[in-house]
């Protein structure tokens, strides 16, 4: 240490800081002089320091010295080499400290188990982590004490939380669950990526086919008898002009003809087959259903058969050729050609119905025409509600509670037949169970014959069919439908009646007088003279 009071081996003695002095050797110096430690350098410069200072009033063993700052001896900064080599042992220590740490787990678990099954030996069993402690007495800086690892799923204030360097990769525990989520991230944007195309290839697919409506082809329309031609628009238009064409007088005879060549073409007769004399009124024409093929105009032209009634009571059929332009739109009627006058379609014998072993029984008729079918016809002909509940089910139909509001009046039950479950022997007593439903056909004569006619002394002779129910209380009505089958049958004209008419009243002449037996009527066909009148026939029980 330099004797900061010597004024011989000073240095730099009498000179401030820095003077070249100081920093050259002097005549008498060694300049090969080795060069001082730098704790002697920094002795030297204190005591230089405190030479040059002003002096106080201090005792010289009390002089203050000041103190130098603590020197800058940082570490030199380490390569890129030195911190991946650090950063490599760092890893490569975590691992081994996890790795010992689970092997002392297990080995503790394990020590656990044999504990429960050996009983107290348990006691006797050390842990790694037990030989591993420092023994005691040992000095305390020899002991390195290292925390133990948090436990995967740990929770609390000494839990571990591996986090990544910025731009780094996880620790090796969790690489797999980040390749995991990042393969799961993937495959779902795939698939959405997927579908999305799947849908919008379906909705430009889609929209880019035109639909065509199902249509029918020529055998399926022979096969159901069907046509694109508009049959109900032109039936309408030829019962129009059938109606105009069978309707004459003389005084309307100008009017009748302007009205007819709005219906026709060029070369039909404008006056539809008339010569100017005698009257004739038609009372309805209708279609009856009935369609020919046009072979001169394909589908666009048919013959139509109307069925036309005179005032007179006459009925017969009218022929008419129809031509349509548009199929689509029933727009471009015209009659194209002249009627022809047709008897009526041909009728035949109804077949006789099959009863099947058919059986009414006769006292369950009697009983459901004094008691029950009697009062619940007088209360469904006023449409008396309140006395209807006393003769109908809970269940009933509406045909049955409602009535006929007064129609038809003084009902009168004159037949009543009850028919017998299948398998019911003739003659033999019938037994029913409560629930059992069975149908009765009943005639009813009404009386009065209501209130739009005059004469009070009109009967009506009416049919129905009939559900009765068998209950604990009685018989009840369920349901009532009108109309019953004939059953026998036979043909609809009355024997020796060779005419097709309905009627037999004789056809009009042309001055409307009654024509007589076999004269021809206004279309040509030869009128057929009077019939016999029709037999009466038995009034039949249905």
């Amino acid at each position: 240490m330099t004797d900061h009071s010597s004024s011989a081996d000073g240095v730099g003695e009498g000179r401030p800081a820095g003077h070249p002095a100081q920093q050259a050797p002097g005549p008498y110096e060694s300049p090969a002089a080795p060069q001082l430690s730098a704790e002697a350098a920094r002795s030297q410069v204190a005591a230089a320091w405190v030479r040059v200072a002003p002096q106080s009033n201090v005792p010289p063993g009390q002089a203050a010295v000041p103190s130098l700052p603590p020197r800058a001896d940082g570490p030199a900064p380490e390569s890129k080499k030195d911190k991946r080599e650090q950063a490599k042992a760092e890893r490569k220590a975590e691992y081994e400290r996890k790795k010992a740490a689970r092997k002392a787990e297990y080995e503790s678990k394990k020590a656990a188990r044999d504990a429960r099954k050996g009983g107290g030996k348990a006691a006797s069993v050390q842990t790694p982590a037990a030989v591993a402690a420092p023994a005691a007495g040992a000095e305390p800086s020899a002991a390195v004490t290292t925390p133990a690892p948090a436990q995967s799923g740990a929770k609390g204030p000494d839990a571990r939380f591996d986090v990544p360097r910025p731009g780094g990769r996880l620790p090796s525990n969790g690489k797999s669950t980040h390749v995991a989520l990042r393969a799961t991230l993937l495959i779902t944007t795939c698939v959405f990526a997927l579908g999305s195309c799947g849908v919008t290839g379906l909705v430009i697919g889609r929209s880019s086919v035109t639909v065509k409506p199902a249509a029918l082809d020529g055998q399926d329309l022979t096969r159901y008898r069907l046509t694109d031609f508009p049959v109900q628009a032109a039936a309408v238009f030829a019962e129009e002009y059938a109606s105009l064409c069978m309707t004459y007088s003389p005084e309307t005879a100008d009017k009748r003809r302007e009205s007819l060549s709005r219906y026709v073409s060029a070369g039909v007769d404008r006056d539809c087959g008339w010569n100017g004399k005698g009257k004739q009124q038609v009372k309805q024409a209708n279609w009856d259903g009935t369609v020919e093929d046009l072979p001169e105009y394909g589908k666009n032209g048919r013959y139509l058969n109307i069925q036309v009634t005179y005032t007179g009571g006459r009925t017969t059929t009218l022929s008419v050729p129809v031509y349509v332009k548009d199929l689509a739109g029933a727009s471009g009627l015209r009659v194209v050609g002249n009627v022809g006058e047709m008897p009526l379609p041909i009728r035949d014998t109804a077949p006789a119905l099959e009863k099947g072993g058919e059986v009414v029984d006769q006292e369950l008729s009697n009983q459901l025409r004094d008691q029950v079918l009697a009062g619940y016809f007088k209360a469904w002909a006023a449409s008396d509600t309140t006395a209807l509940t006393r003769f109908t089910t809970p269940d009933a139909t509406p045909a049955a509670v409602s009535g006929l509001a007064g129609a038809l009046t003084a009902p009168v039950v004159q037949e009543v037949q009850a028919l017998a479950p299948e398998g019911t022997e003739s003659g033999k007593k019938v037994t029913y169970s409560q629930g059992q439903a069975v149908p009765a056909r009943v005639t009813v004569v009404w009386g009065g014959g209501g209130p739009d006619d005059a004469k009070a002394d009109v009967t009506l002779k009416r049919s129905y069919r009939v559900t009765v129910v068998n209950t604990a209380q009685g018989w009840f009505i369920k349901d009532i439908r009108g109309g019953v089958m004939d059953p026998t049958g036979g043909r609809a004209d009355t024997p020796g009646q060779a005419t097709a008419s309905p009627s037999p009243s004789p056809a009009t002449g042309p001055s409307g007088s009654p024509a007589p037996a076999g004269s021809p009527s206004p279309s040509g066909a030869a009128s057929p003279g009077p019939s016999p009148s029709p037999k009466p026939e038995a009034s039949k029980s249905h």
